[in-house]
């Protein structure tokens, strides 16, 4: 399988160095049912403010109900329905947007949910399984095909399984598949003390 580790200036964990998101799915791999509570699990504990947990999470195994993995991959994007088919589970990542302990909107709920879903992925790194995110879904249907409240907001969709051979994908997503990851510098994006003032590794 291709592997990509990330080329860091200083040594970090191995599962982020290893994270990252492949298109290729193992279509005959399914996700054993105590992974995939092991990945929700990771989500769980992830850090919130006032520890409100406003993620919420729909899963979708086709192993086990393949009605509602169809109504996860109808909402996508058709360029993403083009590999994404080969993935065994799909998650709908959601925000919700007020606050549990007193209903006032809380701007850090997608903040939050993006902290969740990145506990989920470094989990599945740990269990050999890829994740991929998408934005590229439709929200709104989303929203029907879940019977989600008005009071919330659908993040992303993930693709969850086993990796698959770059073979699999068309020439597009194979060539990005193969590709060389990349970074922008640490000085491009990271700060010491004041805005622009770019961190040196």
């Amino acid at each position: 399988m291709q592997q990509k580790l990330a080329v860091t200036h200083v040594e970090i964990h191995e599962l982020m160095q290893r994270r990252w998101s492949p298109r290729a799915f193992d279509p005959a791999r399914k996700v054993a049912h105590d992974d995939l509570i092991a990945l929700l699990e990771a989500a769980r504990w992830a850090p919130s403010c006032f520890n409100d947990q406003p993620w919420r999470f729909v899963v979708c195994n086709k192993a086990v109900d393949e009605t509602n993995w169809q109504n996860a991959f109808t909402t996508l994007a058709e360029k993403n329905q083009l590999w994404a088919k080969n993935a065994p589970v799909l998650i709908l990542a959601v925000a919700m947007n007020n606050f549990n302990h007193n209903g006032k909107p809380n701007r850090l709920a997608m903040y939050d949910t993006g902290a969740a879903s990145v506990s989920l992925c470094l989990q599945a790194v740990a269990l050999g399984l890829i994740v991929h995110q998408m934005g590229g879904f439709d929200a709104e249907k989303a929203r029907e095909a879940f019977n989600l409240p008005v009071e919330c907001t659908p993040m992303a969709m993930m693709a969850v399984g086993y990796q698959g051979e770059a073979k699999l994908l068309s020439d597009d997503f194979k060539a990005a598949e193969l590709a060389a990851r990349t970074r922008a510098e640490l000085s491009e994006r990271f700060y010491f003390g004041q805005w622009g003032h770019g961190v040196e590794p």
